[in-house]
């Protein structure tokens, strides 16, 4: 069958479609728009202008569907969603505009998803799981390939760069505010403490852009490994930035394209969760929460 999963984030409303035959899936397509919806929190209320533009992309999203007569569909929301005062407002409204029944999914929820769908993707069998969104992040730390904690973290990339940044790239004054909140919730996740690992398995928006940006300035060797040392470097080559030179433009607009705005506030929190767990390197996956909602609640196996 062909399944369609809408994924409604902070930053990114995305729909993916797969092929799913035999318990397994393969990955056909997707479309995306960065609606930034955590920008639209107004005293956690999810002001009606976001939920305008939310309803625009849904509306697109139903008539591509249509077009394919694909009826296989899920959708849910992380935190966009979640910590707003008004989401029971919002999911009605969102059903009598679109007729999408909207799942707003736990942050424990979110953290297990990415667990099942990373586990499947690496072959390492113990480490710590890591994903960075516009206005949470999840830390899965698993062994043997089972999870033994898991949390969902109240920061962001885009949830960061709307609370410290003044500009469209932050400087190190807004740089240490940033380290210093989300070193401050690391500590508050007592069940994490003592924890230690080498590496870290990064997925979502933040990581896939930080492999992008990596591979553009330093020119690897073809494999998905970022050294922890060349993500402090990235952040520093971009603060303090009165203007962005030529090739500098070049790089963010050829690798980050839809993240310009948010990349150095993602990476600042990555940066800190390195220096918490006193990791070395980050292994990016391209596996996440839908794939994990499907092998979880639609394969079941």
């Amino acid at each position: 069958m062909i399944q369609a999963i809408i994924d409604i984030g902070s930053n990114t409303v995305r729909m993916a479609i797969y092929e799913i035959k035999d318990k397994n899936i393969d990955f056909l397509m997707k479309k995306k728009h960065m609606v930034g919806l955590a920008a639209y929190l107004e005293n956690n209320t999810l002001s009606m202008s976001g939920v305008d533009k939310l309803c625009e992309v849904l509306n697109e999203f139903q008539s591509f569907l249509a077009f394919f007569k694909i009826d296989n569909l899920v959708a849910f929301a992380t935190a966009a969603l979640r910590n707003c005062n008004n989401r029971e407002a919002v999911l009605q409204e969102i059903y009598r505009r679109t007729e999408i029944n909207v799942k707003i999914i736990s942050g424990d929820e979110e953290a297990h998803y990415d667990f099942v769908a990373a586990t499947r993707s690496v072959d390492e069998a113990s480490g710590l799981l890591v994903d960075i969104g516009g206005a949470s992040t999840e830390l899965v730390y698993f062994e043997d390939k089972k999870y033994v904690h898991k949390i969902s973290l109240p920061m962001g990339s885009l949830a960061f760069k709307t609370r410290y940044c003044s500009s469209f790239m932050p400087n190190s004054y807004e740089i240490g505010l940033m380290t210093a909140e989300a070193l401050r919730e690391l500590k508050n996740a007592s069940a994490f403490e003592g924890i230690k690992s080498r590496k870290i398995f990064g997925i979502g928006g933040t990581f896939k852009g930080l492999w992008a940006l990596y591979k553009g300035m330093y020119q690897p060797e073809n494999n998905l490994y970022v050294p922890a040392e060349k993500i402090a470097e990235i952040i520093r080559h971009f603060t303090d930035m009165e203007s962005l030179g030529y090739e500098d433009t070049v790089l963010l607009m050829k690798n980050v394209p839809d993240r310009i705005h948010t990349i150095i506030p993602g990476l600042t929190i990555a940066d800190a969760i390195l220096k918490q767990f006193q990791a070395e390197e980050i292994l990016y996956s391209d596996s996440g929460v839908r794939e994990g909602y499907i092998y979880s609640e639609i394969i079941k196996g």
